[in-house]
């Protein structure tokens, strides 16, 4: 029997966010405040989908309004009469609309969801089942505050449960970061992983030196060293250190992939479906990932918690997504400050544990919903 969209609806939010290491001067870019667009996708058979937005400026040029306007005006007009069940044929039906991967991802989500609660499955099934308990462990993100801050972190979260810890630095001089990470490596003991996260900030040289210096602090792997478009760059820290080199900003289409692949950029692809466009994009990047020998992780936009919901079920269903070893950036649930959510993941200590509804596993309460509602 033939299903049909009838309406997209797109509705701005706006969620504060607790970084959960107190009062901050400097945000050094951090956002504390997420802009998302929830959408709707509504059939004649009564059956509605929900996806996420939330791509940002400086990460995939996307902003909330042009997201909600890029969907309204040019990909939900595609959409309306199409079965949302044929999910690829809907997105090709949208392949002409240049990047917007986050928005694109969203609709994407929500034909997913709807897929999903037509055959009462969950998306995880949808993808070949679970090869994994769905119950992920966490990495916890600590931003660039002070030494003494940082370890004072660490050390909270690590009581709390969490057995990774990630570093952001990459925003001060070397040396300072270099302190931060011998302080939190002093308070966490042996035992806890530790990474870090330098989104770009690093130049090559910088990179190569501190990777040097890392070791002795048994750290796990470098996240993003050096800038997102500079891949022989990567591939000459990766080339010059002992430590993993993981590629995250550099990694947003299946042709970033090849080409970081291809060069010996990365060990790791750090991969969600937001910055690739969609649940079936990340599907492919990380199968090629895995005939190539290298290894993926579920990365991290800041996600709410539809999005998150989708990606702890690719972490859950994909083999080559190890948790197991670089655990999960699925950190969205555990910061944002409010929720209009009454089904989905749940976050304790150091650990997120996937639902097990049909589809995505989300049900948002249309009273919590709207009083999170952003009007611009």
């Amino acid at each position: 029997m033939v299903m049909k969209i009838t309406a997209i609806e797109t509705i701005p939010v706006r969620i504060g966010v607790d970084r959960r290491v107190g009062h901050v001067r400097d945000t050094k870019g951090f956002r504390f405040t997420s802009n998302i667009v929830v959408l709707k996708v509504h059939t004649d058979a009564g059956i509605e989908g929900i996806g996420e937005v939330n791509g940002s400026p400086d990460w995939s040029g996307e902003t909330c309004l042009g997201a909600k306007a890029v969907i309204d005006q040019h990909l939900a007009p595609k959409l309306i009469g199409e079965d949302p069940r044929r999910i690829r044929h809907c997105m090709s039906r949208l392949s002409k609309t240049f990047g917007n991967p986050f928005a694109m991802a969203g609709l994407e989500m929500a034909l997913f969801d709807i897929l999903g609660k037509s055959l009462n499955a969950p998306l995880y099934q949808l993808l070949g089942g679970t090869v994994r308990p769905l119950e992920l462990p966490l990495r916890f993100p600590v931003m660039p505050v002070g030494p003494q801050e940082s370890a004072e972190v660490a050390a909270r979260v690590v009581s709390e449960g969490f057995r990774t810890i990630k570093l952001k630095v990459g925003h001060d001089p070397l040396d300072y970061d270099l302190e931060r990470v011998r302080r939190v490596r002093e308070v966490i003991g042996p035992d806890v992983r530790l990474t870090v996260d330098a989104n770009g900030g690093w130049s090559v040289n910088e990179a190569i030196r501190a990777s040097h210096q890392l070791e002795q602090y048994n750290v796990a792997f470098v996240e993003q060293p050096v800038h997102r478009l500079d891949l022989d760059g990567l591939a000459r820290v990766r080339s010059q250190t002992r430590l993993p080199v993981m590629a995250d900003e550099s990694v947003f289409t299946m042709q970033d992939a090849i080409s970081c692949i291809q060069k010996g950029a990365a060990d790791i692809l750090s991969v969600y479906p937001g910055k690739h466009g969609g649940i079936l994009n990340t599907v492919a990047i990380v199968t090629y990932a895995e005939a190539a020998g290298v290894h993926c992780a579920i990365g991290s936009n800041l996600e709410w918690d539809i999005a998150s919901s989708a990606m702890a079920h690719l972490a859950v269903a994909l083999p080559n997504i190890t948790v197991e070893r670089y655990a999960a950036d699925i950190i969205g649930p555990f910061f944002h400050i409010e929720h209009a959510n009454t089904t989905g993941c749940s976050v304790s200590g150091g650990t997120l544990t996937l639902p097990q509804g049909p589809g995505l596993g989300v049900e948002l309460d249309a009273e919590r919903l709207r009083l999170v509602q952003h009007q611009p």
